[in-house]
């Protein structure tokens, strides 16, 4: 919980840091401004690069599914990757973790805990208006997160298949990493969470009921890892599509095990 201070309020904007915090506490939200702006900054690149996504059966996340949609505007070619990313885009942007992180991180919204606002909202709202409201379709866009798992395992399972054979390679590797940990994100969500255990009023009436409880409470102990979770994935989703580049590209070789 952030704390205002009688200076905050009066002057209506408060030098930062404002806390009695003696830790180095602006560590985190500086690490997470690095690394998600640079992750932005790297989707965003690879979106509008469209080209080194596809190797073989190998196929980068950031194109995938592949649609060979031929739209343009004013005779520049709409990459794929636009009209692809914004479903997963739209559940990592809405997560509840990713709020807290970006919230403070580039709001400083507060910048953390027991820290104060660098200006003093005088009127708060919270998401229950224009834009933040939006935020409210995170549990329509964990539906389309569960698609995308199984459109990427469709990928590492193809990522087998070559020409010539059945080849294990390096990239297979990476790629199926990216759909465990990319699973592992989506089902410790908040939202998959509520799904399964939500608005049930007794949860040893029925064995429906207690089956339901079961499977709360793995997903729950899931949950408490979701930060984690979240972090490794994005990073992984960023390796796998990066190496996939690299190979098209003819950066580096693709290993194979056999």
């Amino acid at each position: 919980m952030a704390v205002r201070t009688a200076q905050s309020k009066e002057v209506g904007r408060a030098p930062l840091p404002l806390t009695s915090r003696l830790d180095r506490w602006w560590i985190k939200p500086l690490l997470t401004v690095v690394v998600l702006g640079f992750f932005g900054l790297y989707g965003l690149w690879r979106a509008f690069e469209n080209q080194y996504f596809e190797f073989g059966p190998y196929l980068a996340p950031f194109y995938s599914p592949h649609i060979p949609l031929n739209w343009s505007i004013g005779g520049w070619n709409i990459s794929p990757a636009l009209y692809i990313l914004i479903f997963p885009l739209s559940f990592r942007l809405t997560c509840y973790y990713y709020r807290l992180a970006y919230y403070r991180a580039f709001f400083l919204d507060p910048p953390a805990c027991a820290v104060s606002e660098p200006i003093s909202r005088m009127r708060y709202t919270g998401e229950r208006q224009f834009p933040l409201i939006l935020q409210n379709l995170h549990r329509y866009a964990f539906y389309a997160a569960v698609a995308f798992i199984f459109i990427l395992s469709y990928d590492a399972i193809k990522s087998l298949f070559w020409d010539d054979g059945v080849h294990l390679g390096v990239g297979t590797l990476i790629l199926t990493a990216n759909v465990l940990l990319l699973s592992l994100y989506t089902f410790s969500c908040h939202s998959f969470r509520h799904l399964i255990g939500g608005r049930v009023n007794c949860y040893s009436c029925s064995l429906a009921s207690r089956t339901r409880y079961g499977i709360w409470k793995q997903v729950s102990f899931l949950n408490s890892r979701h930060s984690l979770y979240a972090w490794m994935s994005l990073f992984s989703v960023m390796i796998a599509d990066f190496y996939i580049r690299s190979v098209a590209s003819g950066a580096i070789s693709d290993f194979r095990f056999f």
